[in-house]
């Protein structure tokens, strides 16, 4: 699934965030603690080497949809962008902590003048959002911001199960249907 917005290609992709070789910036579902953990974070450390580890440290504790940066180490990426989603229930607004994760992470990468970012579902799993309306908070966002972006030109959704490759997929349709109505 790929649509191109104001000249910016926003895509959904099944695979794995940490085999993005030809993007510049990948973003990790991170902990508040910014160390390896399960899921997008524990791939994310295992693959970029202990190096990520110890940058990443010093930069800690992050806030919900807060964001920071670090070199990407061993992965074949230039940097990682790290953001704590909210908890599901427990972190409120939710939906506005969601969304300033994708918010912040895309001023972050701008900041970097790099021209290709890639998202994980974040919130998604052991942090227990609900898909779909994950998933539309994430796109809308990422549209919502795609005017300003002056050096962005492709946001890439990388979507390791199925299921959220389908949903993001969808949203991503729908919303793309509705905004060319307008």
């Amino acid at each position: 699934m790929k649509e191109m917005v104001s000249g910016v290609t926003i895509e959904c992709v099944k695979g794995n965030i940490t085999a993005q070789k030809e993007i510049d910036v990948i973003v990790n579902a991170a902990n508040a603690q910014l160390q390896s953990g399960g899921g997008v974070a524990g791939a994310i450390h295992r693959a970029a080497g202990p190096e990520l580890a110890i940058e990443s440290a010093r930069l800690a504790p992050i806030k919900p949809g807060e964001a920071v940066i670090t070199r990407a180490y061993k992965l074949p990426n230039k940097y990682v962008i790290h953001c704590l989603g909210p908890v599901y229930g427990v972190d409120e607004p939710a939906a506005v902590l969601l969304a300033n994760c994708y918010r912040n992470s895309l001023k972050i990468a701008e900041h970097k003048n790099v021209t290709t970012v890639a998202f994980p579902a974040i919130s998604t799993g052991a942090f227990g959002y609900p898909l779909e309306a994950a998933a539309e908070i994430a796109i809308k966002t990422v549209l919502e911001a795609v005017p300003g972006l002056r050096h962005i030109r492709r946001v890439r959704f990388v979507l390791y199960s199925k299921e959220n490759f389908e949903v993001f997929g969808k949203i991503l349709s729908l919303l793309i249907a509705e905004a060319k109505k307008m």
